[in-house]
């Protein structure tokens, strides 16, 4: 499951639909069923047992299903400008602190060098700070201060 969180980082929704075609996707819990509920101790083991990817993130998953996606992430580098079609995301910040860019236009990477934001909002991040980022809006840790830790949760947007 990590190897498709950090594939959706990586590429983009648009392009993970077709690898989650080939994975099974749990359905998520029918309307009055019993909480998903995971210990604050179990998920940190899991994320300090997990092995970064190339860009610098691990994960770990809470509750991953075809309606929604909530992980653990962090971040000990920035990574390249992405936009996830379909999908609105919020983080909350946990530990650390960097510099989130959202909004504006991804520009693609040029020699070997990560996809960046034009004309987008800069912001400061700290603990208990909240990102929401609709739809389709290009976002990018553009600096990570040492690591960011923070919880996403990743939904469909309305049509």
């Amino acid at each position: 499951m990590r190897a498709i969180v950090a594939t959706l980082f990586a590429i983009g929704l648009s392009a993970a639909i077709a690898v989650a075609q080939t994975q099974a996707v749990p359905k998520a819990p029918a309307p009055g069923s019993a909480a998903t509920y995971k210990a604050a101790e179990d998920l940190a083991a899991v994320l300090k047992g997990a092995k970064p990817t190339a860009g610098g993130m691990t994960t770990s998953a809470v509750a991953n299903t075809d309606q929604y996606r909530v992980n653990i992430v962090r971040r000990d580098q920035s990574a390249g400008a992405i936009a996830h079609a379909g999908n609105t995301e919020l983080h909350y910040i946990i530990q650390g602190t960097g510099t989130v860019v959202t909004g504006g236009t991804i520009m693609p990477g040029t020699g070997g060098q990560p996809a960046t934001i034009a004309n987008g909002v800069t912001q400061r991040v700290k603990p208990g700070d909240v990102v929401i980022v609709p739809a389709d809006s290009p976002h990018w840790y553009s600096q990570v201060d040492g690591a960011i830790t923070y919880l996403e949760v990743r939904w469909l947007a309305p049509k």
